[in-house]
């Protein structure tokens, strides 16, 4: 129910009443659902003044640095619970029992192998192709194998599905690595952790033993929360609208990870990379800053700030301590572009000019960071990135799908031609 109202004035018309809702936190919203039946649209580019939803799942206060994932606070679900803790609270609310987390965990482990047939669909992209046009394609395709679990009004069906892509999303991500080098798949190794599983599928081979060091696989499930949901972004509001046709889970998620293939979203820490690959030198770093500085040159320090967050990126310092435990644990010391991406770091937290415009080290410049002492190439990045944001798109097409929905349809300013005739 409405708490209060707001007037639209138009000149020459009668006020127009609209209720205005609030929720349990962020700013009250304004119902412009009737606005339609006076003739009117509202007109916001990016929806950026617009709650295209109600929602329970994610909440995020940029101002104060706040992320929290069920009212729980990132930091705290980062420090003292696991990966798949996180996905389970995503798609039910809550925290799971003892008994709910072991059953949750069996389910998923013992589902992480994919139908052998689809390995054959590898053979049909180059081997040079981006593998997010690869995770593109086979997630997709994961919809002509499952056909027990397409019903999206089935409940049972629903729930077979999120677990499905949980456990495959990882084995994929892997291939499409593998396949990218030439080297066989690695099949899954259901007795290994989440982040431990993907990174024995990632770097083992057949040739010798690979052993996984917990505190790589520690980082790798920090990087999975910390990547799990982010509220309405674009990748998410993509998931949503594909989901409001009607159209399959593994087609909805198929269209997240197009949306997170876009350098704007997901490409942040490949950007990380990118740009101390630009600098190439500790002796260039005086000379970029100034640049980054400088208002009229278009040099931009990837990595530092945040378009959402104002005050500090709260998965930031989970990331920084993880990223110091792999840079310790690997002994990792004399790469040069690690040695100027902790030269940046450094300067970053200590120059007057970045400390006033909160220029702080984000989540995506520490994740570069790890990615790069891992091994783990730049164009692997965005797709662990897609490994990670599985549970959270998968909780908010559940969400819609379970409750009463429209089709999306976003109206328009036209401002083209006027109806005119041929000669």
């Amino acid at each position: 129910m409405a708490n209060k109202t707001a007037k639209l004035v138009i000149e020459g018309q009668d006020p127009i009443e609209l209720p205005v809702y609030s929720g349990t936190q962020g700013p009250d919203v304004i119902d412009v659902r009737s606005l339609a039946a006076s003739g009117l649209f509202t007109y916001d580019p990016g929806f950026m003044s617009t709650a295209s939803c109600e929602s329970e799942i994610t909440f995020i206060d940029g101002e104060k640095g706040i992320l929290t994932h069920r009212g729980y606070p990132i930091d705290q679900l980062a420090e003292k619970t696991d990966y798949l803790d996180v996905c389970y609270l995503l798609l039910h609310g809550e925290l799971p029992k003892e008994a709910e987390k072991a059953k949750f965990q069996d389910m998923i482990m013992h589902h992480t192998m994919v139908h052998e047939q689809l390995h054959d669909f590898f053979t049909g992209f180059r081997r040079d192709s981006h593998p997010m046009a690869v995770m593109v394609g086979v997630v997709g395709a994961l919809a002509s194998f499952y056909h027990d679990s397409l019903d999206i009004t089935n409940e049972k069906h629903r729930e077979v599905a999120a677990h499905r892509l949980i456990s495959k999303m990882p084995t994929l991500a892997a291939m499409a690595y593998k396949y990218s080098i030439g080297q066989p798949f690695a099949y899954p190794r259901n007795d290994l952790s989440y982040g431990g599983n993907f990174l024995h599928m990632m770097f083992s081979n057949p040739c010798e033993n690979y052993e996984v060091n917990p505190v790589l696989a520690r980082a790798m499930d920090k990087i999975f929360i910390l990547h799990a949901d982010h509220e309405q972004n674009a990748s998410t509001s993509t998931v949503r609208l594909a989901g409001s046709s009607g159209a399959n889970p593994f087609a909805c998620i198929a269209s997240g990870i197009a949306a997170l293939w876009g350098p704007a979203h997901g490409g942040a820490n490949e950007a990380v990379l990118n740009m101390l690959a630009e600098i190439g030198d500790e002796s260039n770093i005086d000379e970029f800053i100034a640049r980054a500085k400088d208002k009229n040159d278009p040099f931009r320090l990837m990595g530092f700030g945040h378009r959402v967050y104002k005050n500090f990126d709260p998965r930031a310092r989970v990331m920084k301590k993880a990223c110091d435990e792999v840079l310790s644990e690997l002994g990792i010391e004399n790469d040069p572009l690690l040695r100027i991406a902790k030269r940046l770091e450094a300067i970053a937290l200590e120059d007057p000019y970045f400390v006033e415009k909160k220029l702080y080290p984000n989540v995506d410049f520490y994740s570069g960071i790890i990615f790069k002492a891992l091994g783990i190439p730049t164009e692997m990045f965005t797709v662990i990135f897609a490994v990670g944001r599985t549970p959270g798109w998968i909780a908010h097409w559940k969400e819609m799908i379970s409750g009463p929905y429209r089709i999306g349809r976003p109206r328009q300013l036209y401002t083209g031609e006027k109806i005119r005739d041929l000669d």
